[in-house]
């Protein structure tokens, strides 16, 4: 019988927010896959967790995650774990719990931090329906192609960045959106220096500009305001009463019907169908 792979969300900072279930999980795993061992190694001595560490990063995802699935089918269990956060979003462990599911290797998600889920929480946009974009890419042509593709989604949009690049993408997010289009920059998230700014893109720019960014970013934009659909003008709807009226319908109850869907008044189409 085959083990199973455990995904378990680690802190973003505060080493507060690892939960008793991830620490239990940690404890009774086989064997630990960590993103940096270095990094790893500092919240299992916190914790006094002693386990054996296998590196699985975005270099050696292939071949270490050929490894990982042996000892899951020969019955081990293995924790992943990444240097913050939640394994597998945005991260190469998506192709762990791929190779998981092809071979029928349970996998279970030990909840706990998620950055863009934190950020997103406290951005004062709209929260109901929203995409997670992660890191835009550092190739020019691409990075416009994705951002033009983006003008027009209209759910809150959710990127991170690290703050040598944040200058460049915040310029290129006002060129895409506009320099009125809303945003939040969340830093150093649950950490001492946490802080949401939230005000425009072309506000951003120049912020900015005169200040050095620092810490890691999670940026929140608004969406684009839905297109409202074309107004209905007096004269098409007129012609809409008329053509149910051809079709054998009374006239009042043409114009009752048209004026439903187009917000006009029933009585200003019924005088205007008539006079044609």
């Amino acid at each position: 019988m085959s083990g199973t792979l455990y995904l378990v969300a680690t802190p973003i900072g505060n080493l507060g927010d690892f939960s008793p279930r991830a620490v239990e999980t940690l404890e009774a795993a086989d064997f630990i896959a960590a993103e940096d061992t270095r990094v790893s190694v500092k919240l299992l001595n916190h914790f006094n967790i002693k386990k054996p560490l296998v590196s699985y990063h975005e270099h050696n995802h292939v071949t270490a995650g050929q490894a990982i699935l042996a000892r899951l089918l020969a019955g081990e269990s293995c924790a992943l774990v990444t240097d913050a956060g939640t394994p597998a979003i945005s991260d190469p462990g998506e192709d762990l719990v791929r190779l998981c599911a092809e071979n029928g290797v349970e996998v279970l998600s030990i909840p706990g931090c998620c950055a863009a889920v934190n950020a997103l929480a406290v951005s004062g946009l709209p929260t109901g329906r929203f995409t997670f974009e992660g890191f835009l890419t550092v190739n020019k042509k691409s990075r416009r192609e994705r951002l033009e593709n983006l003008k027009d989604e209209e759910r809150t949009m959710i990127f991170h960045e690290a703050p040598h690049k944040l200058r460049t993408t915040l310029e290129d997010l006002c060129a895409a959106f506009g320099p009125e289009r809303r945003i939040s920059l969340c830093r150093e998230l649950t950490k001492l220096h946490e802080e949401t700014v939230r005000t425009t893109l072309g506000e951003a720019v120049a912020y900015y500009a005169e200040n050095t960014p620092k810490g890691e970013y999670v940026l929140v934009v608004a969406g684009a305001e839905s297109a409202e659909a074309p107004a209905v003008t007096l004269e098409d709807a007129v012609a809409q009463v008329l053509a149910l009226k051809e079709q054998g319908m009374r006239l009042k109850d043409a114009a009752k019907e048209v004026a439903e869907h187009t917000g006009l008044s029933k009585n200003e189409l019924y005088a205007a169908a008539l006079e044609q």
